[in-house]
């Protein structure tokens, strides 16, 4: 077996990271230019060029920072972006952070270009051009320890508390043990643990602001009217969001708390992270995460390379840039939904396989998808994308005592 601490491959980024794929980003700076880039992408879908973008007209500090973020991550090679030309979006920021990050960039103002053909035309010959450079890149041995892993929840059922989140939870110790950095997020699916989970901070003052976190989804979550609780939920089998939080809370596994991150903030160093993911100050954007996805591109923006989805009702969604690992917790989802699913943990239900057994699989999966084997939602061509607005302030001194403990 080969050393685990360099049986990845990657490409290296002048900011010192590697990536496990090699993307063409092709992005839209608001909703007029994204069919656009989908014809742009499209006949080049099946040799790594992904729509990613940004809807809106008006402009947003954390969609800046988000898109910066995502065209500069580490599985990204090359970025085109689009733009309608009379949007707000700061293309020349853009722009120039991804020049300045060593990718090649190139940016398309439709209306100064001719319009929908002759933008789609340009758009395609530079692309290609990107596509087959890429290609002869040479990759370079990787570590776990240059391994970043996301988690997100969703379609939970009854199961997804027992098996799938537990599971993930049991590979998340096991890359953190081996230098890996592992982010868990969603702060209003994690209300009733916030006691428990604050006693797992490498400081107090790390656990007060993880309590502080879920205090605040709480009181947005009250000010809305609506929890992070979906009907889908309540036929799953779970009663409330406390049942569910505990379920969700499974994913982090039980290393220690190394600190707490928002959307675009990269993690230090090695290490378990929890992602606030509510904006701050009032209630101004709606509900926090539209649908999973956006929760998705928020740990791909904090630099997962890997995202695992724990499921039980069952979900298809895949994402763009970094590829989505589905563990599915209920083995009746799992027989009917296989094509679709990469880890079966329902088989601990039946006594098949144990909480270890299990995550151990999952850790393995991870490594052999850092060696560039596809994720079923690769496979079948999942690449959705969302993001939206929101507003958040940067984070305090408590937040990150590892990089000074």
């Amino acid at each position: 077996m080969a050393d685990s601490s360099t049986s990845l491959r990657g490409w290296l980024r002048q900011d010192g990271r590697k990536g496990i794929r090699n993307t063409v980003a092709v992005a839209y700076l608001v909703e007029c230019a994204h069919h656009v880039c989908r014809e742009i992408a499209w006949p080049m879908r099946e040799q790594g060029v992904h729509v990613i973008g940004f809807p809106g007209c008006f402009p947003n500090d954390y969609a800046q920072r988000m898109m910066e973020a995502l065209a500069t991550h580490p599985n990204v090679g090359a970025v085109l972006l689009v733009s309608l030309g009379c949007e707000s979006f700061n293309k020349y920021r853009l722009e120039k952070v991804i020049r300045e990050s060593g990718r090649p960039v190139k940016t398309i103002t439709i209306q100064a270009t001719g319009g929908t053909r002759s933008s789609i035309q340009e758009g395609r010959g530079w692309v290609a051009e990107q596509v087959e450079a890429l290609a002869a890149e040479p990759t370079l041995p990787m570590g776990i320890q240059d391994l970043v892993v996301g988690t997100v929840c969703g379609g939970s059922d009854g199961t997804s508390g027992i098996t799938g989140n537990p599971a993930a939870g049991r590979a998340f110790d096991k890359l953190v043990a081996a230098g890996a950095t592992c982010i868990f997020e969603e702060t209003g699916e994690l209300i009733g643990c916030e006691h428990i989970m604050a006693k797992r901070a490498v400081t107090p003052e790390l656990g007060l602001v993880l309590e502080a976190s879920v205090a605040k989804a709480a009181r947005y979550y009250a000010t809305l009217g609506y929890g992070s609780f979906a009907a889908g939920n309540a036929d799953g089998g779970l009663s409330t969001i406390e049942e569910k939080s505990m379920g969700a809370y499974a994913k982090s596994g039980r290393s220690p708390l190394s600190g707490l991150i928002k959307p675009g903030d990269l993690p230090p160093q090695g290490g378990l992270y929890l992602l606030d993911v509510v904006p701050d100050g009032e209630v101004r954007f709606g509900f926090p995460n539209i649908n999973d996805n956006a929760e998705i591109a928020e740990l791909i923006a904090c630099g997962s390379h890997v995202v695992l989805f724990v499921t039980g009702r069952g979900s298809v969604v895949g994402s763009a840039i970094s590829p989505v690992v589905k563990i599915c917790a209920n083995p009746e989802t799992f027989r009917r939904m296989a094509d679709d699913m990469d880890v079966d943990a329902g088989r601990i239900l039946h006594g098949k396989a144990s909480l270890d057994d299990v995550g151990q699989e999952i850790f393995d999966l991870i490594l052999s998808v850092g060696r560039g084997e596809k994720t079923r939602s690769e496979d079948l061509g999942h690449q959705e994308f969302i993001l939206g607005y929101k507003s958040f302030e940067p984070i305090g001194p408590g937040c990150l005592p590892s990089v000074t403990v």
